[in-house]
């Protein structure tokens, strides 16, 4: 009950600070996927999950807090904040995301340092999460998008996990149509290397319809 105060509390906020900002703006999000896929393994056992979200962005500084149902536990809330300064044609991301399960053997707490390139036509980046909360656990990839058209943008990423002991490869690639400017259609296809006996899914296709206003 305390982290689901916590989340609305968050969002309160965030509502807020957008509307007391002449500055500050504030963006929502709400998604329905056919699988909630992270870092190449699935939280909801294969089902479908319902996803939304809420960022607040004033300057180089942005927080925000996003909640997903889940398969291991009662939900998920991630609250997270950081700054991205640009410099060039660089944008550097350096923050902190908490992800809350209810259950303090879940609860974990990342920092994060990122950056994104533009290209003259297309991204590219890579990013580092290093959680402390639980030793030698860590995750970094390498990412690109590329627009083939006004609607259509092929992106995908590959990174490397070490959890605790045990270290996998994952990566995604897939297809975003926007459908118009509020509505995105998204398929992604994702996979690891993790030996078979401690996977908790292999290969699979996830198709997400978000809405973003």
């Amino acid at each position: 009950m305390k982290k689901i105060i916590l989340a609305a509390t968050a969002f309160a906020a965030l509502a807020f600070a957008g509307s007391a900002s002449a500055e500050g703006a504030v963006s929502y999000n709400i998604a329905v996927t056919s699988d909630y896929v992270f870092r190449g393994w699935t939280q909801t056992d294969g089902g479908p999950a319902i996803q939304g979200g809420a960022d607040y962005s004033n300057g180089i500084f942005y927080a925000g807090a996003w909640a997903s149902n889940v398969d291991f536990a009662d939900y998920e809330v991630d609250l997270y904040a950081g700054v991205k300064p640009v410099v060039g044609a660089a944008t550097f991301d350096l923050g902190v995301v908490t992800y809350q399960y209810g259950d303090d053997t879940l609860n974990a707490t990342e920092a994060k340092a990122a950056v994104t390139y533009a290209l003259p036509k297309g991204t590219i980046g890579a990013a580092y999460f290093y959680n402390i909360d639980f030793d030698d656990t860590a995750y970094y990839e390498v990412n690109a998008s590329y627009p083939v058209t006004d609607k259509l943008t092929v992106s995908g990423a590959v990174g490397e996990q070490e959890l605790a002991g045990l270290k996998y490869s994952t990566g995604n690639i897939g297809v975003t149509y926007a459908i118009n400017s509020t509505l995105a259609l998204d398929g992604r296809f994702s996979d690891t290397n993790i030996p078979e006996w401690f996977k908790p899914s292999g290969p699979r296709l996830a198709v997400t319809l978000k809405a973003a206003f």
